[in-house]
């Protein structure tokens, strides 16, 4: 049986990436005033966060449509028996479940829609896992037990650098807004039942990282093999310099730098920055 893997583009693997690994690819859009932007496709993520300080009125963001995943399926049925497609958290988006509904309508290929319950880079790692299991003729069964067993250990940590696409999104109360940016609060985000939830209120940036990164830090000391990732909202220099001193303590432990793309970016606002891992 040949499987295909496929994702969607807030997993954020770059083209050189899912070129190398054979990975198919569904953009979401961000929708500015002026017009729509399918990620990865229409928009750079740098002439996102450009035009993103440029707008008054804060981009709306939407799924791909059950036309464009049924095209993309049944492109795949002339070359392959099944498809593997991982995908943002269902709790933030309604992707996933329209991959299931297309996989149901579409015949001559076996759809495996996987719902990550998260997205960015942890996403990606699902991704890439599965691929190199479907380039050494892994079945669809034994990927998806390899990918149930990554989420236990998945761990995940984001800090907004500001509150306000938070507040303009509709996610948090102005009230709130003011509070925090008075208060310098830098909140903790992670994913919990599938939704992006408060983990911890901290009052400074410096301490939010500390914090994090003190978390990444158990895990290491515990013996764990991992693989670790630090996400970036346009600020790879800073990303970059977390990465390096991380490496200075544990130079053991693979990591990477990846980036929070024009959908998650949109609600996450620049300067965000995360910390992700899993076990391998």
């Amino acid at each position: 049986m040949k499987v295909a893997v496929m994702t969607d583009s807030t997993a954020y693997i770059t083209p050189e990436e899912r070129e190398k690994h054979h990975i198919h690819m569904v953009p979401l859009s961000v929708n500015f005033q002026d017009a729509s932007y399918r990620e990865e496709l229409d928009i750079t993520t740098e002439a996102f966060y450009q035009k993103l300080a440029q707008e008054k009125e804060l981009p709306s963001t939407s799924q791909p449509s059950l036309g464009d995943i049924t095209e993309k399926l049944e492109a795949l049925t002339k070359d392959y028996d099944a498809v593997i497609s991982v995908h943002l958290s269902s709790g933030i988006s309604g992707t996933y479940q329209t991959m299931v509904s297309a996989g149901d309508m579409v015949e001559g290929i076996d759809v495996y829609a996987y719902d990550s319950e998260m997205s960015c880079m942890i996403q990606g790692f699902y991704t890439l896992e599965a691929a190199a299991m479907a380039q050494n003729g892994a079945s669809p069964e034994d990927i998806l037990a390899r990918m149930d067993e990554m989420k236990k250990t998945v761990r995940a940590y984001f800090m907004v650098d500001d509150l306000t696409n938070l507040q303009r999104g509709g996610r948090l109360s102005n009230a709130q807004a003011i509070l925090g940016s008075l208060l310098q609060i830098k909140p903790i985000l992670h994913f919990e039942n599938k939704l992006i939830v408060p983990f911890e209120k901290i009052r400074t940036k410096k301490k939010a990282i500390s914090r994090i990164l003190g978390l990444l830090d158990e895990e290491v000391h515990a013996g764990k093999d991992l693989r670790v990732v630090f996400i970036h909202g346009n600020d790879r220099p800073y990303a970059e310099k977390l990465e390096a001193d991380f490496k200075e303590k544990h130079p053991e432990i693979e990591t990477s730098i990846s980036y929070f793309g024009p959908v998650i970016g949109t609600h996450l606002g620049q300067g965000a920055i995360g910390v992700a891992w899993y076990e391998k």
